[in-house]
């Protein structure tokens, strides 16, 4: 069939010069006569001298007009009976009130319409708050110390790399040197020390287990940083030896509802237990990138001594350094002289090492989100990700809105009637707009009731998700931001269809003139795209990163990462009976072989010396770290060692021996292949010292992913090799292999809990960031392609009923199903195929930036793009087609004769 001829229309531009000039009480009437004028030169003389004449017709009036146009023509009675009104009509309760009984009357009217709108929106407002309040609460970090704007911490930075930390003198250095340190304290994180047991014996009542983030801190700790304490006070709380503060949530653990202000604790260290004195408890009201479960006074019994005699300053950098500088000193001037201090008092000490380093700063409140240094004192957040989640939050909002939009505009005609009558009444263009956004505020408003209660069915999985304990009313402040969300997504959704609306010429509407101008359909045709565009990068997205995930979980890292049970060795009982555990647990044929180490792959490397090759002085030395290991380590973990031999207790001279990865060999200047009986030395407290290598294993990834293989080695001397117990177990069933391993430890450590962890999971909790981030961005993902369809449904419903009459007519000449199906569908298919396409660059671009963080990735291949195209092109036609099949199903009779 041919389609109808579109109606001519005047030049546009004259149509807008005479709405500008003309009084608004002349424009109707002088624009309706004008226009039949047009419509009769049309069919007397033709298009062109009907353009002609309307034009010569606008700018021979153009004087009149500037001459009667007056700012305000037309007043309302009202305005005439009380010129000195405060309150604008508009804004009357009179008016609003009006505005309000007709939106609600129309929404109850379109309930389709509406439920497609009110439940996007909802759910774009729920996803956009919780985003919201998941980066309110990421930023809140160490906002709330006194002075946290004169807070820094002094970190190291070397030609390698850059550390969190540094050399023990640095902190009190820096005191003693310049006036404008206020106040300066320190942290130790002692290596491989993740978990510290804690005894308390009261009444035969025993508690004994093992506690994470312990920390020493100076006594000047909390003259720097706030807590709230629940008992003690923090300006005395650590001064005295061996005292310790304990969270709230430890204090209860250990004492219950009772003050526990001078009980004493057992500390289970390595090394030997020791009695500290509970002098305070502080509340975890407040976020902070310390995330310290209790702190322990530096001056003590177990670590003081030690920590007594660093007077180095090159090494054991180890040391979290933090300054209070004075109201208003300047940071970067004092940064600036950080050089010249570290040349005046390490320069002697960095030269016998062979080593340079600097010192810089670091704002506190920036460390958690902006900090990406080495050796951080607990995991922080990622200001990368804030953005990322913040734009996924605020497309997924106007992805809603588009909808809205788009429904709004596609729904034009049914509105046309209404306002002609209104403006033919005298309605202003400005009451029409009111009423069309008082229209998408009350929706908006209807939505948030739907979002809230979203959110409090959501947030329990969303804090599982995020590792986080999130409220929707924890923080004042956001019920403002819900507020104007709320208020920005009505005014957002409604501010196009409002003015859209309201500009319709009366004339022409109540003579059934209505023309649906190209710039409309070509809007809402982009809308459409822009939804998928994002859909489908998020869709690219999800894919990429679970690429990624995929591939470092799977990746050979050149050892046995599977079936490796690992205990701790974190007490002198575990330790020192060591050997009777190792023989105990061999009886049992389910496990392999075991070996001890100071460490294990996935933990992350604090041990390291510099190490020169034979001929070659310590200014060329290579920074290698190390483990100190049992001798069946290699055994146990399944290293490939190429050449040489494994540690033995045959060899007596393994003492000064050492095996080497082949990035160290290489590094060193030997071959791998004759390495095997050349020497290397380290220096150390004014001595060389040399040591053999023995043997030569495969580049192994002693760390994440995300950093590339670095000079690695194992000696058997050099540290504490009974940090960690490994066995390597091949069971059948390993509930009951954990439990007879419980029993013969708790046989062999009585005094010290039993615990353990598998290597592979230890692992993977160094991606945690990177999962937590795929299960976002694949809800996310979810969410987008449900809203986008949602308001493609509400389009092709509205297109078929639109063209109800068309299908009936073109089912009675025979077309069938398919084609009708096809007629309905095209037009929007052709749209995710633009979205398709301006989708994948910019998806590309993204991911390819995300995966720089790590040195082992995948590559983005083609068929990545067609699948994600594949499944939101699937995801849109399933959409439509149900719509279109229904349409086209309907029985010609019933559409012909409707309406």
């Amino acid at each position: 069939m041919n389609a109808p001829k579109r109606p001519q229309r005047p030049p546009r531009w004259a149509d807008y010069l005479l709405e500008w000039f003309c009084a608004p009480n002349l424009l109707e009437e002088v624009q309706g006569d004008l226009q039949e004028r047009f419509e009769r030169d049309i069919r007397q003389r033709g298009i062109t001298s009907a353009n002609r004449n309307y034009v010569l017709s606008v700018l021979g009036f153009l004087r009149s007009f500037a001459r009667q146009r007056q700012p305000n023509a037309y007043r309302s009675p009202e305005s005439l009976r009380q010129t000195d009104q405060t309150v604008p009509f508009l804004l009357s309760p009179v008016m609003l009130r009006n505005h309000f009984k007709i939106a609600w009357r129309n929404l109850i009217n379109n309930k389709a319409y509406s439920a497609i709108n009110i439940f996007g929106l909802a759910v774009g407002l729920a996803t956009c708050l919780l985003i919201t309040l998941y980066v309110f609460d990421e930023l809140s970090y160490d906002k709330h110390h006194e002075n946290a704007n004169r807070l820094y911490r002094v970190a190291t930075a070397t030609k390698e790399e850059n550390w969190a930390a540094t050399a023990a003198p640095t902190a009190w250095g820096l005191k003693n040197d310049f006036p404008e340190v206020e106040q300066v304290t320190r942290i130790l994180k002692m290596p491989n020390m993740e978990k510290m047991l804690l005894k308390y014996d009261h009444n035969h009542e025993q508690k004994h287990f093992f506690e994470t983030n312990g920390y020493y801190v100076d006594s000047t700790f909390f003259e720097l940083f706030t807590y709230k304490f629940k008992y003690g006070n923090p300006k005395n709380a650590i001064n005295q030896p061996n005292t310790l503060v304990l969270s709230e949530s430890l204090a209860n653990k250990l004492f219950g509802d009772e003050n526990p202000i001078g009980k004493v604790i057992n500390l289970g260290l390595p090394f030997g237990d020791f009695n500290y004195t509970v002098n305070g408890v502080f509340r975890k009201s407040h976020k902070s990138h310390i995330d310290a479960h209790f702190f322990l006074s530096m001056r003590n019994g177990d670590v003081g001594s030690w920590v007594d005699q660093q007077r180095n300053w090159a090494t054991n950098n180890i040391f979290y350094a933090y300054v209070k500088l004075r109201a208003g000193a300047n940071a970067q001037s004092f940064e600036r002289k950080l050089p010249d201090f570290l040349n005046r008092h390490g320069a002697a000490d960095l030269r016998a090492l062979g080593v340079s380093k600097s010192l810089f700063l670091q704002p506190v409140t920036d460390i958690y989100l902006k900090s990406s240094l080495d050796n951080e004192i607990a995991p922080g957040g990622s200001m990368t990700y804030l953005y990322v989640f913040g734009s996924i939050a605020a497309f997924l909002l106007l992805i809603a809105c588009i909808n809205f939009m788009n429904l709004s505009t596609a729904r034009s005609e049914k509105r046309a009637k209404e306002v002609g009558i209104r403006k033919a009444m005298g309605a202003f263009k400005t009451s029409l707009i009111g009423q069309f956004l008082g229209e998408s505020l009350l929706m908006s408003i209807l939505a948030l009731c739907f979002a809230l209660a979203f959110m409090q069915l959501i947030l329990p999985v969303f804090n599982d998700l995020t590792r986080k304990d999130l409220s929707v009313f924890q923080n004042p402040a956001f019920l403002g931001w819900i507020v104007a969300i709320t208020l920005l997504t009505g005014l957002l959704a409604g501010f196009y269809p409002a003015f859209y609306l309201s500009s319709f010429k009366p004339i022409a509407v109540l003579k059934g003139r209505l023309i649906t101008t190209i710039s409309a359909t070509a809007l809402r045709k982009g809308l459409v795209v822009f939804q998928f565009t994002v859909s489908i990068v998020l869709i690219l997205g999800a894919i990429v990163i679970w690429q990624q995930l995929s591939f470092v979980q799977n990746q050979n890292l050149g050892f046995t990462k599977t079936q490796q049970l690992v205990i701790p060795l974190q007490s002198s009982q575990a330790t020192g009976n060591y050997i009777t555990l190792k023989n105990e647990l061999l009886k049992n044929p389910q496990v392999v072989s075991a070996a001890s180490g100071s460490t294990y792959p996935g933990l992350e490397a604090s041990d390291d010396l510099l190490f020169y090759a034979e001929g070659k002085s310590v200014h060329e030395a290579v920074d290698i770290n190390f483990a100190t290991v049992e001798n069946d380590y290699l055994e146990t973990l399944g290293f490939k060692l190429l050449y040489g031999r494994a540690f033995s207790k045959n060899f007596t001279a393994d003492s000064t021996s050492i095996i080497l990865n082949e990035v160290a060999v290489n590094q060193l200047g030997y071959d791998a292949k004759t390495a095997v009986g050349k020497s290397i030395y380290f220096d150390w407290q004014n001595g060389r010292h040399p040591m053999q290598i023995v043997g030569v294993v495969r580049n192994f990834n002693y760390q994440s992913l995300h950093q590339a293989i670095k000079p690695y080695g194992l000696t058997t001397t050099i540290g504490d090799k009974h940090r960690y117990f490994i066995a390597n177990v091949h069971p059948k069933e390993y509930t009951k292999l954990l439990a007879t391993i419980e029993k013969s430890w708790k046989k062999v450590n009585p005094d010290t809990p039993f615990s353990y962890s598998f290597l592979d999971q230890d692992f993977q909790r160094n991606y945690e960031k990177e999962q937590r981030t795929s299960s976002i961005v694949l809800y996310f993902t979810l969410i987008a392609i449900v809203i986008a369809c949602l308001g493609l449904f509400g389009l092709v419903a509205f297109s078929a009923e639109q063209r109800t009459k068309e299908i009936g007519i073109r089912k009675v000449l025979g077309a069938s199903v398919v084609s009708i199906v096809a007629l309905l569908s095209k037009d929007f298919l052709q749209l995710i195929l633009v979205a398709i396409l301006i989708a994948t660059p910019i998806a590309w671009y993204g991911m390819t930036q995300w995966l720089h963080d790590f040195a082992y990735k995948v590559d983005i291949e083609w068929w990545v793009f067609a699948l994600a195209g594949l499944l939101a092109l699937g995801t849109a036609l399933l959409t439509v087609s149900f719509q279109s099949i229904k349409a086209a199903l309907m029985n010609p009779v019933t559409s012909l004769r409707s309406d």
